[in-house]
C-alpha cells in the first residue's frame, strides 16, 4: 500500500487529481467536496483509484458522487465559487473580419425578437479547433475560437454558432433525477434544427 497524501485545495470547481509519484499516492480535492458525507468520499476514493490503476468505476460510486455534486446546494456554490475564483481571458468583440457584438445582435433580432440579453462576447486567443464556441454561464461570456475570424469563413458558419451559443442562454443545464446533467435538452435541439440551412451550417463546422 502506497502512502498517501491527501489534501483539499482552493480549486476553481469541483476538481480532483490523483498521481502516483516515487512510492506515494498524490490526492487533491477541491475544499467544496470537503464538507460531503463519508460515503460520498469513500466514492470519490473508489473513482480516483480506478481511474489510476485503470480499473472499471462501480456504477453505485459514480452514482453517488453524481447525485452530491449535481445537488442544488452544491451546484449553486460551485458557480459561486467559479464567479469568486476563475479568470476569464477577455480578449476583444472586434476581429479582423467579424464583429462579434453585431453577429449578436442580427441573430437575436432575427431568431430571438431581440429579447435575449447580450453576454459577454470574446474571441478566443487563438486559433482553438476542439473548442469552437463556448458559453460559460458562470461568467456569462461566449467565446468564439479566432479560426471564424478570416475572409474565408462563410457568414452562415459564425451565425450558426453563434446561434448555438444562444440557445445555451434561453435553455440552461437540466440535472436529471439521477444527478445527470443534460446540456442539450429536447428543447434545445429542436430549436436548433430550426436554423436555416441547418446541415449545411454543421458541416462547415465538421470541415473546420
Amino acid at each position: 500500500m502506497p502512502a498517501l497524501d491527501v489534501r483539499f485545495r482552493r480549486f476553481v470547481s469541483l476538481n480532483t487529481t490523483i498521481r502516483l509519484r516515487e512510492g506515494q499516492l498524490i490526492v487533491r480535492l477541491s475544499d467544496l467536496l470537503q464538507a460531503a458525507p463519508e460515503s460520498v468520499h469513500q466514492a470519490i476514493a473508489h473513482i480516483l483509484l480506478a481511474k489510476l490503476y485503470r480499473k472499471p468505476i462501480e456504477r453505485g460510486h459514480a452514482d453517488r458522487y453524481r447525485r452530491y455534486t449535481s445537488s442544488d446546494a452544491v451546484s449553486r456554490q460551485a458557480e459561486r465559487t467559479r464567479q469568486e475564483r476563475g479568470r476569464k481571458q477577455i480578449t476583444t468583440a472586434v476581429g479582423d473580419v467579424y464583429d462579434l457584438d453585431e453577429v449578436f445582435e442580427a441573430v437575436n433580432t432575427r431568431f430571438f425578437h431581440g429579447l435575449l440579453g447580450r453576454p459577454v462576447l470574446t474571441w478566443s486567443n487563438h486559433q482553438a479547433r476542439r473548442l469552437l464556441g463556448h458559453y460559460d454561464a458562470a461568467h456569462n461570456t461566449i467565446m468564439v475560437s479566432r479560426i471564424f475570424d478570416r475572409p474565408q469563413i462563410p457568414r452562415l458558419a459564425i451565425e450558426y454558432l453563434m446561434y448555438h451559443e444562444m440557445l445555451h442562454l434561453k435553455h440552461p443545464v437540466k440535472v436529471k433525477p439521477g444527478g445527470r446533467r443534460c446540456v442539450h435538452s429536447r428543447e434545445f435541439q429542436a430549436e436548433e434544427r430550426q436554423f436555416p440551412d441547418f446541415e449545411e451550417a454543421k458541416a462547415m463546422l465538421r470541415r473546420l
